[in-house]
């Protein structure tokens, strides 16, 4: 028999492919404005670059938690679940390396605690065998 998405996995989709879809706009299409507001300036025009790739990264995943919010079976986004989950640990990991380690602002913990809570909705809400 095939395993239905939950209702609580499905809002974990569906709040990823908002907040996805906002820091990937911010980051693609006005990264110096907002970089600027928060304190850390862009200086280099590779900065920019990085910047509105990650941009691009975040449109992805917007895209895939859309796909997953609109999927009816577990089977059909496992590669996907897996993958933000794989991401969201590192991108938690990774944000708590360099808060701990550099003088970044203190929105950057509201970076960490995005990463940190979506890596553990997806990993609470997901089904297991």
């Amino acid at each position: 028999m095939e395993k239905t998405i939950s209702s609580k996995l499905k809002a974990t989709f569906l709040t990823g492919c908002f907040v996805a879809s906002i820091f990937g706009l911010i980051y693609m299409l006005i990264p110096e404005a907002y970089q600027n507001f928060i304190g850390v300036p862009i200086k280099q025009p590779a900065e920019l670059t990085v910047f509105r790739e990650l941009g691009v990264a975040f449109l992805a995943l917007a895209y895939l938690s859309w796909l997953a919010y609109k999927a009816t079976a577990v089977d059909e986004v496992t590669m996907g679940v897996k993958m933000v989950i794989v991401w969201m640990v590192l991108g938690a990991l990774v944000m708590l390396w360099c808060l701990l380690s550099s003088d970044l602002p203190a929105i950057y913990w509201l970076y960490f605690v995005l990463f940190a809570g979506f890596s553990i909705a997806n990993i609470v809400f997901y089904p297991r065998d």
